[in-house]
């Protein structure tokens, strides 16, 4: 055990679940509205009235209580608390622990560690829904600094990284949103070409010497496939990324830094999947329709998916453009009893503008689609520094002198 750090029950430095609301206006964070797997991020609050609310809707919070959701703990959904607006409440689903004599966001820390998290999981009970209940956390023994200047070191040093992560975060929101109104202006609003003339087409009226085509005339599209699972010898040390609809949503990322699941050459050989480069255009097409992403590397994805390739006509720009524009028409084709799903057929028929002159846009959309990819990279990067550092700070292994030095190399 480090110098001065002491053992101490978590339950004499921490409340547990201590405050309920029984009246008024709430802003609810339902389990659900977690953004992705371990970042400690959530959707807006729902504004409900408490008469209104799920009878699940009971957990109030305060500025600096650390969130985690108390069934199944390994799906990482957990959050720390902060700038919230007056009775934001979360689910009866999460165990709110309020700070007592420890440091808020060193005990944030503490408790969504992996270390921590898999004693949660451990000490789980039921087979659906595993969960474990307050006296799991109360009871839990937990080795920390006896000082909050050095507890505040140690978190100030972690969150450092988590907020230069969701700066990261926050810029790309920002720039997808001016890559969307990019797109829109020169491919819906004709804005560059309001002076030129015009001719009527299937959309409306664009500018003179523009088309509108099939898309599935214009690139290629894929499907996809998957190899049979219980041959081995298409999965095992399989080195081709092969995408399932689920990595998409998990990441929520506009590039893919890659798949869960790789398969081996032989699998792509033996099953319908296909290749396809990076930099193409992947759409989820069933069951959840319209998850995006952009791969880096060649990849191949499953059968719940339709894959586009940009070329000359067609840059990746417009294609994303376009997709995100007229989500609302792709689902609107889909069809099926079970799930809905669009088709390959379907989408290829959606109609589709090529432009001329549109140089100054590719150009324009280069860059931000450039500056989106590098910070997803930074996080990248960031969250390997964090996830390293974190375990090492929180057991004392690495002090704060070298953490620092660290991290003024990395930010």
């Amino acid at each position: 055990m480090p110098q001065n750090w002491k053992t101490y029950k978590l339950g004499d430095l921490i409340e547990v679940n201590c405050n309920s609301l029984r009246k008024g206006g709430i802003e609810w964070i339902n389990y659900v509205d977690i953004k992705s797997v371990g970042t400690g991020l959530y959707e807006e609050p729902k504004i409900l009235m408490f008469k209104d609310a799920p009878s699940r809707a009971r957990r109030i919070l305060q500025e600096g209580d650390t969130v985690i959701s108390s069934v199944r703990p390994n799906l990482k959904s957990f959050f720390y608390s902060q700038n919230l607006r007056e009775n934001t409440v979360a689910s009866t689903g999460f165990a709110v622990l309020t700070p007592k004599n420890i440091d808020s966001r060193y005990l944030y820390y503490l408790t969504t560690n992996d270390s921590y998290t898999d004693f949660l999981v451990k000490s789980c009970t039921g087979s659906a829904y595993p969960a474990f209940g307050p006296n799991v956390l109360i009871n839990s023994k937990v080795t920390i600094p006896e000082s909050l200047q050095e507890q505040r070191a140690i978190a100030s040093i972690l969150s450092a990284l988590d907020d230069k992560i969701e700066l990261n975060l926050q810029m790309n929101k920002t720039l997808e949103e001016m890559a969307m109104a990019l797109y829109k202006h020169w491919f819906v609003d004709f804005g560059p070409f309001q002076n030129g003339e015009f001719v009527e087409s299937e959309l409306g009226m664009i500018p003179k010497g523009w088309e509108v085509k099939p898309i599935g005339d214009l690139i290629e599209t894929l499907g996809g496939g998957t190899p049979k699972t219980a041959i081995n010898e298409y999965w095992e040390k399989g080195t081709i990324d092969w995408y399932s609809p689920t990595d998409l949503t998990k990441a929520n990322s506009l590039y893919s830094l890659g798949s869960a699941k790789k398969i081996t050459s032989l699998g792509l050989q033996k099953s319908s999947s296909k290749i396809f480069p990076k930099g193409s255009l992947l759409m989820s097409s069933r069951a959840t329709i319209g998850a995006i992403t952009i791969n880096r590397k060649e990849a191949c994805t499953n059968q719940g998916f339709i894959t586009m390739i940009p070329n000359d006509i067609l840059s990746l720009y417009q294609l994303h453009g376009w997709t995100v524009n007229n989500m609302d028409l792709i689902i609107s084709k889909s069809n099926g009893s079970t799930f809905k799903e669009i088709s390959k057929a379907n989408f290829r028929n959606l109609p589709i503008i090529v432009g001329l002159d549109v140089q100054p846009y590719l150009d324009k959309s280069k860059n931000i689609y450039s500056q989106i990819e590098n910070n997803i990279l930074e996080n990248q990067t960031l969250t390997t520094l964090r996830d390293t550092l974190l375990p090492k700070l929180i057991s004392g292994e690495v002090r704060v002198k070298d953490a620092e030095k660290i991290l003024t190399t990395a930010l």
